[in-house]
């Protein structure tokens, strides 16, 4: 019997089996989310892409641009060029800034910790004019720092032309460009966490709030920025930590602010499970259909009226 059974045709059948195991569900891979987003970029913690999306086409970077603003006013704080409790004197060229604006007026004084909130958190372009102008001395000076900047830090896709991120045709940058700009933020310059993951600030009596979903969604996120303009659509840089580690991650021209948030939310909830810090989700099994129990024909009148009826609303 065991001869028969030890025929070729069985043993080379035994052999693949053992050699090539069958993949089970929970082996297959993960399939990466449908994103609206023209173009995005996930890196895990050790700075791979984990899904990219069009991550080098040049963009309009909107309010992302004020991350390089933060750069230099981060580095100009650190080493001694100015101090949080300094005054900014508000020219009528950073008052007169279009919008959004948080209302800074001319000639007024501010200290240079609110005009950095102001950039963080509530994204104002006045704050943004209003510091460059006091780091710098004038806008295009602290302009030509930015370009610099993003030349010492390798953005070769990348060119500023203001520090707020209004609309310019030379303005642009990539998703992978301005993930290296938000990393390089983080890490070179800590101060900077705390600003972005801000979610309140007060300024002359008025709270200032910006309610965004992913700091409250157990996805990790603690740093972000967002970015929007009629022709950039809207934008997001995001720092997430989970056990420890952070994910960067990049999401350009969403067509919403809820779907570029909702665009985040997917793209990280995958970083999470590529990275084994996840489980993935099971598939929702189909409901199956009750077996239909024969009673015989109903009988005639009302009462066969009322068993179609039920039936109908089970199915």
């Amino acid at each position: 019997m065991l001869a028969v059974l030890a025929t070729p045709f069985v043993l080379s059948l035994i052999l693949t089996i053992v050699a090539f195991p069958l993949v089970t569900s929970a082996q297959a891979p993960v399939r990466p989310p449908a994103l609206s987003a023209e173009a995005v970029l996930l890196l895990d913690p050790e700075g791979r892409t984990v899904f990219a999306k069009n991550a080098g086409t040049a963009r309009p970077p909107a309010s992302l641009v004020k991350l390089m603003t933060l750069y230099l006013a981060c580095e100009a704080l650190e080493a001694g060029r100015t101090d949080v409790d300094e005054l900014a004197t508000v020219s009528h060229h950073a008052a007169s800034t279009p919008r959004y604006r948080m209302g800074l007026r001319p000639g007024g004084q501010v200290p240079v910790q609110v005009l950095l909130e102001g950039v963080a958190i509530a994204s104002a372009n006045d704050a943004a004019t209003a510091l460059a102008e006091h780091l710098g001395g004038d806008e295009a000076t602290f302009v030509g720092w930015m370009n610099d900047k993003a030349r010492e830090l390798g953005l070769a896709d990348t060119h500023f032309t203001n520090p707020h991120g209004l609309p310019d045709p030379l303005q642009h940058s990539t998703a992978r460009d301005l993930a290296e700009l938000t990393a390089r933020l983080l890490r070179d310059h800590p101060m900077s966490r705390p600003l972005l993951g801000g979610q309140t600030f007060v300024f002359n009596g008025r709270v200032y709030a910006r309610h965004i979903p992913l700091f409250t969604d157990p996805g990790g996120v603690q740093a972000l920025k967002t970015g929007f303009t009629n022709e950039a659509g809207y934008n997001l840089a995001v720092s997430a930590w989970r056990d420890g580690q952070q994910f960067l991650m990049i999401v350009l021209g969403s067509r919403s602010r809820a779907l570029s948030f909702l665009d985040a939310k997917r793209l990280l909830r995958f970083g999470f499970v590529e990275n084994g810090l996840e489980a993935p989700t099971a598939p929702k099994a189909s409901p199956r259909r009750p077996a239909r129990v024969r009673r015989g024909p109903p009988k005639a009148g009302r009462g066969a009226r009322t068993v179609r009826t039920r039936r109908s609303a089970l199915a």
